[in-house]
């Protein structure tokens, strides 16, 4: 079994910053890319930031400048820094990652259960 953790959301004023963390754990063999997605209530789950093992990382237009993902291989974790956050960057954030559980296992997509992150005055 396989399990995504996430930790550090919560609530943030305008231009404020959050991190967030999110550990793998349970039977992995390996693991391909990680990111994090977010879903505002209404719209679609989209993607905010990736980065695969060798650090090679993508993120969306909207957080370029303001958001970096990172992530610690040892640890299984692939953390999120969120700058300068916009009340538009309110939604649960979800933790993604891409694990193979044995050596002859195909990569399986896993999913954390989620975060809120709220950006108010």
């Amino acid at each position: 079994q396989v399990q995504l953790v996430e930790s550090g959301g919560g609530l943030v004023q305008p231009g404020g910053s959050l991190r967030l963390s999110c550990a793998a754990s349970g039977s992995i063999f390996s693991i391909n890319a990680m990111g994090w997605y977010r879903q505002a209530p209404g719209k679609q789950r989209e993607l905010v930031a990736a980065i695969t093992s060798g650090g090679n990382t993508n993120s969306a237009d909207s957080v370029k400048g303001r958001f970096t993902i990172s992530r610690d291989n040892a640890k299984n974790t692939v953390y999120l820094q969120m700058n300068t956050l916009k009340p538009e960057d309110t939604a649960v954030y979800y933790c993604n990652a891409l694990i193979r559980r044995g050596v002859w296992d195909q990569f399986n997509n896993f999913w954390g259960q989620g975060t809120q992150v709220t950006v108010s005055s």
